[in-house]
């Protein structure tokens, strides 16, 4: 393994084990602490995502879109047997998304904890199925194992804590 695979690969690992930090960290609930604790590791994931795709575009595409998108469309047909390099967008969307949720939390914390759950569901929802496809469909090795066992067990945790809210509200006069 070379240096630019080791900076890519570390660097994606580092992103996602920050996501499901910093989602642990809010699903658990607490106090501000916790949430203080859940936006760092929520903006530090963010951080180490940026860096990976710098790494994957320095070292594996030489800073060209198109090298990007041609690998991408090998890799998916691959995987599902159409080459199409589309999901080289997703990917884009997925750090716009994941940065424009870090500014909200960022720059409006009220607003961003008081959000929607509507806004949240979408949030949350499209970036775990990017997460699951980077990690379960297209990954391979152990992530493709570690990122099938988070993806069960994070759910869990999350319904858990809204299960738990709901009955700390249902006692409450």
């Amino acid at each position: 393994m070379d240096i630019g695979d080791l900076l890519t690969r570390c660097s994606v690992r580092l992103a996602l084990a920050l996501y499901v930090l910093a989602l642990t960290l809010r699903g658990t609930a607490g106090g501000s602490q916790r949430l203080a604790w859940a936006r760092l590791a929520w903006t530090a994931g963010f951080l180490a995502f940026v860096f990976h795709v710098g790494f994957a575009f320095r070292f594996y595409h030489h800073w060209s879109h198109a090298a990007a998108y041609e690998a991408t469309a090998r890799q998916t047909e691959e995987v599902v047997g159409l080459a199409w390099g589309g999901g080289i967008y997703a990917n884009y969307a997925f750090a716009v998304v994941w940065g424009a949720d870090v500014c909200w939390w960022w720059y409006r914390p009220q607003s961003y904890l008081a959000r929607s759950r509507g806004v949240e569901w979408a949030v949350q929802g499209f970036m775990a199925f990017i997460a699951f496809n980077a990690t379960v469909v297209f990954g391979t090795g152990a992530i493709r194992w570690v990122g099938l066992i988070v993806s069960l067990l994070l759910p869990a945790v999350v319904s858990y804590s809204c299960w738990r809210r709901n009955q700390s509200r249902k006692v409450r006069p």
